[in-house]
């Protein structure tokens, strides 16, 4: 039976605490591994190793920097089936869509690789005479990721390493539900050559070491990926800090009359129950216009039926598991709340008799908007269908949630298409195509209580980095901004 360590400056090393924690298979229920069960101690090494290793690494030039990045790419990619399958054991999702978490890694780690060569500012003009105006990027210091299970390599790999092409320290806590993958991501880079104390892993419960972490006074910023109800509790808790926060969402696809139902069908599928429905931004809410809403349903229903559920690394599965025991009772929970406020058990809504934490698709259909299960987000396989009377109503209806991170609309309409995305409230909006797919070139966050923050791209950089403005004054003489012009 394997047995993990925590990653402190540079030192694979147990834990302060003398304690360890289980890994399961949710799939199996197997033991997967143990892991070392991190406290404040721990946590605060990690920040001091964090602060001793950040001068050294921040004077590196940005471009070396890169280099780094470039080499855990080439290592992900060379270990990216040996990965993809540890990821399916320990989280459960299908093995074609842990390659796909392991390519996101992949990905981002080019593209920041690409940043070292620009961390752009700008130049502009100044209301002076002879003064010249600029800004510059400069790290933030050490920054404290917070991650959870469901991309337990992708969502690490959207901070770390913009993090570290800003020229940041990290102190980094996944979830304990996938503490190996976050161990074998370390592992790569420290073969690719991060300096000691650069990255710095602390695996363990959120009430230790994710408290310790974000409340502590050295930690200048906190990334954290997670429930709305955490990222609230961060900001009450963490003091003056720079906050990065990802909080969920329900999102919606709208159907429209005149879409491609055969296209729409394969969006609302994957979008609604890729990865088990574990994603921030799966499709939970389908607003359907009323013309079709009957057609659609039952052509969704048959394909949804024909799901397979099983493990994830065989070949034929679908649908793999939910995390874990306490997912799969919620799935269920909200079945009989969805049955008790009236809507429509389409099909699904089981738990079934077979080893592991699964819960067959579920849909309801004639939910309407005041509905806890339409509100409320869910992180499982359950999925509302809703009708529309026409454009202006999908809308109303898309928008009548308290999240706001993911949405689409299929539809052949151009002006439907455009107006869709003036009009829906969500950081993310698809136009034919389902609501999950998020590329690492472009921004990735949400509006309301989604989060507070853009992920990837160049705001990935902004994310993980202060804006510096400079003045340079050749006048030779005293020169007063917005008196002397």
């Amino acid at each position: 039976m394997q047995s993990f360590k925590i990653f402190v400056k540079g030192e694979w090393t147990t834990s302060q605490s003398g304690q360890t924690s289980d890994d399961l298979n949710p799939a199996t229920e197997k033991l997967v591994a143990t892991f070392q069960r991190g406290n404040e101690v721990d946590v605060g090494n990690a920040v001091d190793a964090a602060e001793e290793a950040f001068d050294s690494w921040s004077e590196t030039p940005p471009p070396k920097r890169g280099d780094i990045l470039l080499k855990v790419g080439r290592l992900l990619e060379e270990n990216k089936e040996s990965l993809a399958r540890e990821m399916t054991e320990e989280m459960g999702k299908p093995l074609v869509e842990a390659r796909g978490d392991v390519q996101e890694a992949i990905d981002m780690a080019e593209y920041m690789a690409g940043e070292g060569r620009r961390l752009l500012g700008h130049t502009t003009t100044s209301e002076l005479h002879d003064k010249f105006a600029m800004t510059v990027k400069r790290p933030i210091g050490t920054v404290g990721i917070i991650t959870p299970w469901n991309f337990p390599i992708a969502i690490p790999a959207w901070k770390i390493f913009p993090a570290l092409i800003c020229g940041d320290s990290v102190v980094f806590k996944p979830s304990s539900d996938t503490p190996r993958c976050a161990v074998r991501l370390v592992e790569i880079l420290e073969k690719a050559g991060v300096p000691k104390g650069a990255v710095n892993l602390v695996t363990g419960p959120g009430n230790t070491v994710g408290t310790t972490l974000i409340k502590h006074p050295r930690v200048r910023a906190i990334s954290f990926t997670g429930n709305r109800e955490t990222g609230a509790e961060i900001i009450r808790e963490a003091g003056i800090k720079r906050f990065g926060f990802e909080l969920g969402g329900k999102n919606g696809a709208i159907i429209m009359d005149d879409a491609d139902l055969d296209l729409a069908l394969e969006g609302v599928v994957w979008g609604g129950f890729g990865t088990t429905g574990q994603r921030c931004t799966a499709t939970s809410r389908v607003i359907i216009q009323e013309k079709i809403y009957k057609k659609f349903e039952n052509m969704l229903v048959e394909r949804v039926r024909k799901l397979k559920l099983g493990n994830g690394l065989e070949a034929n599965t679908d649908v793999g598991p939910l995390i874990n025991k306490s997912a799969q009772e919620k799935s269920a929970n909200y079945v009989s709340i969805g049955i008790s406020e009236g809507a429509k058990l389409l099909c699904g809504g089981k738990t079934p008799k077979m080893k592991g934490f699964f819960f067959e698709p579920t849909l309801f259909g004639e939910c309407t908007i005041d509905m806890r299960i339409v509100q409320e987000e869910i992180f499982g396989p359950i999925v509302s269908l809703m009708q529309a009377r026409d454009f202006d109503d999908a809308i109303q209806i898309i928008n009548a949630v308290e999240y706001g991170l993911s949405a689409s609309i299929y539809t052949a309409s151009i002006r439907n298409a455009f107006k869709a995305v003036e009009e829906i409230e969500a950081g993310l909006v698809y136009v034919n195509a389902p609501t999950i797919g998020a590329e690492i070139h472009l921004p990735f966050g949400g509006v309301k209580h989604s989060g507070t923050t853009r992920e990837a791209g160049i705001e990935g950089v902004n994310e993980f980095s202060e804006t510096k403005t400079v003045y340079f004054d050749y006048s030779g003489r005293l020169q007063r901004a917005q008196i002397d012009r």
